[in-house]
């Protein structure tokens, strides 16, 4: 089964995920951060990964705390749920338009943790919700994750296109990356023996 559950308590947020690889992009993401819950939805419903994320944090503040610390919880769930990654394709990309956006995204499953930002956002806001924190919860979640990424917004005027567009583009390449192949189901996708 290649699922998981993570909780993350500090004295700033309370976190749970809740992963399963195999499913059919299902989720019920309650940050707390509207926003976040549906660029979270997004992620879910485009890599076919269920997700369930609750959150609590410490809103009075920002809303940062709560985006990386769900960034860090979702990047070790799937740690968790991938396990020694026997069979899965590891590598995963994909070129993502939306409207006046296009993201490209590589990413490769490989226990090396490494961030690539190239998004720039036109605005500091979307509604309430700072545009910087796009950036935060990519590095927790790739950091945590174990996950070398690669995302380039290549066009964009509108803020909100570029960052649902990072979300989905992501999600598009995670989809592909946690796959079985089929050809080498039994094997971890190393010539090192392990991931």
């Amino acid at each position: 089964m290649r699922n998981a559950t993570v909780t993350r308590k500090t004295a700033e947020t309370d976190i749970s995920v809740t992963l399963d690889l195999d499913g059919s992009g299902s989720y019920d993401n309650q940050t707390g951060v509207g926003f976040f819950d549906h660029m979270l939805d997004q992620l879910a419903r485009h890599s076919l990964i269920d997700m369930t994320i609750r959150a609590k944090g410490d809103y009075h503040i920002d809303d940062h705390h709560t985006v990386e610390d769900v960034g860090i919880a979702l990047g070790q769930a799937l740690t968790e749920a991938l396990g020694d990654k026997r069979g899965i394709r590891r590598y995963g990309a994909c070129l993502l338009p939306m409207d006046d956006a296009l993201v490209r995204t590589a990413l490769d499953l490989s226990a090396r943790p490494y961030l690539v930002w190239n998004v720039d956002m036109p605005t500091a806001k979307i509604g309430t919700f700072d545009t910087e924190l796009v950036r935060e919860f990519f590095q927790a979640f790739s950091t945590h994750g174990g996950i070398t990424l690669h995302v380039d917004a290549l066009h964009g005027l509108n803020s909100h296109h570029i960052a649902e567009a990072a979300f989905k583009s992501v999600a598009r390449a995670l989809r592909e990356a946690v796959e079985t192949d089929q050809r080498k189901a039994d094997a971890v996708p190393s010539t090192k023996g392990t991931l």
